[in-house]
């Protein structure tokens, strides 16, 4: 007797899906944060760090998208190695850098300030996506 196995591109597919619609929350929620935090009064430690935490999320659910045969972990390792990579690239000044930091654009993506605290928001960040992640894979399945 012959048992069909999953379609694993199917499954992969899907898999990006999911990271990419929860990445685009998460982008919304960001921007939500950045654009609205301190019109509602919300403290500058929430505004600054949930930022942080929530561009880390976003750079591990948009691995997974770019990477779905890879394990949480793996992905998890991978965003981590980016956020420190754009943190300690925040030292590096050229005049075009820093004239990209100065734009909208610049400073979502990059940030403008090193700082170690960032380093701090983004692990916590990187754990939430892999929880969205998860929780994503438990409620599909």
């Amino acid at each position: 007797m012959h048992v069909t196995q999953p379609d694993k591109p199917v499954a992969l597919l899907r898999a990006s899906l999911i990271r990419a619609a929860l990445a685009l929350v998460v982008i919304a929620c960001g921007l939500s944060l950045r654009w609205y935090g301190f019109p509602l009064g919300l403290p500058a430690f929430v505004v600054k760090y949930g930022g942080s935490l929530l561009w880390a999320a976003m750079v591990f659910l948009l691995v997974g998208v770019l990477l779905p045969p890879l394990t949480r972990r793996q992905l998890a390792a991978i965003a981590a190695a980016i956020a420190i990579a754009v943190e300690f690239a925040r030292l590096a000044h050229t005049p075009w850098l820093d004239a990209f930091r100065l734009t909208t654009a610049g400073a979502l993506l990059l940030g403008r300030i090193f700082s170690l605290w960032n380093l701090v928001a983004y692990a916590v960040g990187i754990a939430f996506g892999v929880w969205l992640d998860r929780l994503a894979a438990m409620r599909v399945s």
